[in-house]
């Protein structure tokens, strides 16, 4: 099942003036994929993935997961994602098990499907010996793992990661990568939003860089550097913000043609 963003437009207006936040993004990511959604502050990547988790409606264009489509039906494509960030928080009265438990009556599993649901997950990342702890009593390490359990609760098709590894330690780091490499052996499509480039260049399969608002060039790593010229990703976005004329190009696909 593809997920796909078909032509994402985004303005705001601040102070009298018109501001294009999103401009003809489009990208698709295969199950099993990581797709590295990259930019520098103000690139387009929150609007981006606020409009395919259907949190703001696109001025025009639409993404689509499993046939659902985020301008038509917000609420379906919420089922089919899940979102991690470094920002999430646990609530700290709350054991894991009860998190877990309110999230998965959230997302509309059956009662009896809550229980086998969470006993797998508790398996699968590691948290089953502190499952009725309360989260206040857990570690940095612990609680990650409880938000990492949280996005998969739903067992969604699609996983959106927004800087998961920010403040984190190597050690947390690491939790965050063997998760990425979880997902993609579960066939899971992700999108990582990311400014730590040299882990992003580590974990993904394909990326699209956007710059000013615009997706400027697409594709695995080494089709960016023959499209470039460039090594690694910092140096080309060094090179791009070097060229002010480069957001009014249009991405450029593996074989260099637009």
């Amino acid at each position: 099942m593809m997920i796909s963003a078909h032509s994402l437009c985004k303005q705001f207006q601040s102070d009298g003036r018109v501001i294009r936040a999103v401009d003809e993004v489009s990208f698709s990511v295969r199950p099993g994929e990581v797709y590295g959604l990259l930019g520098p502050n103000g690139a387009g990547k929150t609007t981006t993935m606020r409009m395919i988790l259907g949190l703001i409606k696109p001025d025009s264009g639409h993404a689509e997961i499993d046939g659902f489509r985020s301008d038509r039906d917000p609420d379906e494509i919420k089922r089919r994602v899940g979102f991690v960030s470094a920002s999430a928080g646990v609530y700290q009265w709350l054991s894991a098990r009860e998190i877990l438990t309110f999230f998965a009556d959230v997302y509309g599993l059956a009662p009896e499907e809550i229980e086998p649901r969470i006993s797998a997950l508790g398996e699968l990342l590691g948290i089953s010996p502190f499952l009725d702890q309360r989260c206040a009593t857990l570690s940095t390490g612990q609680r990650q793992r409880v938000n990492l359990a949280r996005a998969l609760v739903h067992d969604p098709p699609l996983m959106i990661m927004d800087e998961p590894t920010l403040g984190l330690d190597v050690v947390g780091s690491q939790v965050v990568f063997d998760y990425i490499s979880l997902l993609k052996q579960q066939g899971k499509a992700v999108i990582l939003c990311t400014h730590q480039l040299e882990q992003a260049q580590r974990v993904c399969d394909r990326f699209g860089l956007l710059f000013r608002s615009r997706l400027i060039h697409e594709g695995t790593l080494d089709e960016l550097r023959t499209q470039t010229g460039q090594a690694d990703l910092v140096e080309m976005f060094i090179e791009l913000i070097k060229e002010p004329d480069a957001a009014s190009q249009p991405a450029t696909s593996p074989s260099g043609k637009p």
